[in-house]
């Protein structure tokens, strides 16, 4: 089983950048892609970005493509998420999670595949 651990958030201005970091444990980590998902108040979980195995696959949400960046380190165990020119509304409780569609997958697009989640980090950014 993995278990993951988000850092990285904060309040920043319109426009600012934040660097979020998903930390797991696990010896599979190498072998599972991992997603960024986030939550607003009232709203759903939503999917950001994900990340397959090796890196060499990404999905990004429309809302977020040309401004964040997800990326990973397998020596490291971490996940990252460059977030540039902010906006107010990418304000939510960022999580990651592990994508259970098995070893070595690259179908990293679906929300419903992920479980394993982190308690979430707070983005918040100012207008």
């Amino acid at each position: 089983q993995v278990q993951l651990v988000e850092s990285g958030g904060g309040l920043v201005q319109a426009g600012g950048s934040l660097r979020l970091s998903c930390a797991a444990s696990g010896r599979m980590f190498s072998t599972l892609g991992l997603g960024w998902f986030r939550q607003a108040p009232g709203n759903e979980r939503d999917l950001v970005t994900a990340i397959n195995w090796s890196g060499g696959s990404t999905y990004y949400a429309d809302s977020v493509k040309g401004r964040f960046t997800i990326s990973r380190d397998n020596a490291k165990n971490t996940v990252y998420l460059q977030m540039n020119s902010l906006k107010p509304e990418d304000t939510a409780v960022y999580y990651c999670a592990v994508n259970i569609r098995g070893y070595y997958s690259s179908k990293i697009d679906n929300r419903r595949d992920y479980e394993y989640w982190g308690q979430g980090t707070q983005v918040t950014v100012s207008s």
